[in-house]
């Protein structure tokens, strides 16, 4: 028995729509990057861009448990004492509230280039509205897939 290795002729990207509204931040990034990485899929190739590309519409609805949303988010400019910080809640409430969910999922990838090329496959949107009709996106219920595996 051989090891499956797949080519770049062996890969079927598909378009996929995930509805943000009510779904832990956390749950669904985790969804997402397993997604981008192909790992959803049985020929799964570690060192290839196998992933779906991936459309998440109405980011700034999502949730946040606890105390998450009085956390900080912190970057540097590079310029000496340049150290930034906002809170979730500012972000979400500010003019880029897709920020919060990339940044969740970028953090849920592998670093390395690899990962960079799958981050591009991801469109996060702060409302329904988004440009990419002409691909026949599929809805991927995350609500549903939450419940099922959540224990009671």
């Amino acid at each position: 028995m051989k090891t499956f290795t797949a080519t770049p002729a062996d890969i079927d990207k598909k378009w996929i729509i995930i509805d943000a509204e009510g779904v832990v931040l956390g749950r669904l990034a985790s969804i997402i990057a397993m997604r981008l990485r192909g790992k959803h899929k049985p020929s799964f190739t570690p060192h290839m861009d196998m992933g779906d590309n991936v459309i998440v519409i109405n980011a700034e609805k999502i949730q946040l448990t606890g105390k998450k949303r009085e956390e900080h988010f912190y970057w540097h400019t590079g310029h000496p004492g340049g150290i930034k910080s906002r809170t979730k809640q500012q972000i979400l409430d500010g003019a880029h509230p897709e920020r919060v969910v990339t940044k969740a999922v970028q953090r849920m990838l592998p670093g390395g280039p690899l990962s960079r090329k799958q981050m591009t496959n991801l469109r996060v949107y702060a409302g329904t509205e988004h440009g990419h009709e002409a691909q026949n996106p599929t809805v991927l219920d995350v609500k549903s897939m939450n419940k099922k595996n959540t224990r009671s």
